[in-house]
């Protein structure tokens, strides 16, 4: 295993869009044998020691990775001096994560489809209030993502 970066994953309440890219994240490092630390955590406290969204433990589990042990937790200020990358889904996480970033942090902040070569900008779109379909959109963009931070770190 090549020894690799810590990596966490940010959305607002950490049940729907950073769980998912933190399991693409865990199965794309498997794969290209990159030992990394991987977490996820949401920027508002709303969901702090739950699962996440059973949607997104069923689309996990359709893709061979089980995340119903995955607890919420919120992004705090030492994250940015424990973690080398912090990657945001969206400009309003991404505001979010600016405004509690400490000024000696370490981390590398980005947001996730900045990463992916021709979706500079794009957001990983929340599927909180959708439904199936919406859920396999964000897997599909945390994919590409978790894919496109791996080749990068590499």
């Amino acid at each position: 295993m090549i020894a690799g970066p810590s990596v966490l994953f940010v959305c607002l309440g950490n049940i729907c869009r950073s769980p998912l890219a933190e399991a693409a994240f865990r199965d794309a490092a498997a794969r290209a044998g990159l030992d990394a630390e991987i977490d996820s955590a949401g920027t508002a406290d709303y969901h702090v020691g739950q699962p996440p969204d059973p949607r997104s433990i069923a689309i996990a589990a359709r893709h061979g990775i089980g995340i119903d042990h995955y607890r919420g937790r919120q992004l705090t200020a030492e994250d940015f001096h424990r973690f080398d990358w912090i990657v945001g889904m969206d400009r309003s996480n991404m505001r979010n994560i600016e405004h509690l970033r400490p000024t000696a942090a370490k981390a590398n902040v980005a947001m996730l489809m900045d990463l992916v070569p021709g979706r500079e900008g794009a957001e990983v779109a929340d599927p909180w209030h959708g439904g199936e379909d919406n859920f396999i959109e964000t897997w599909d963009d945390v994919r590409l993502g978790a894919d496109a931070l791996v080749e990068r770190l590499r």
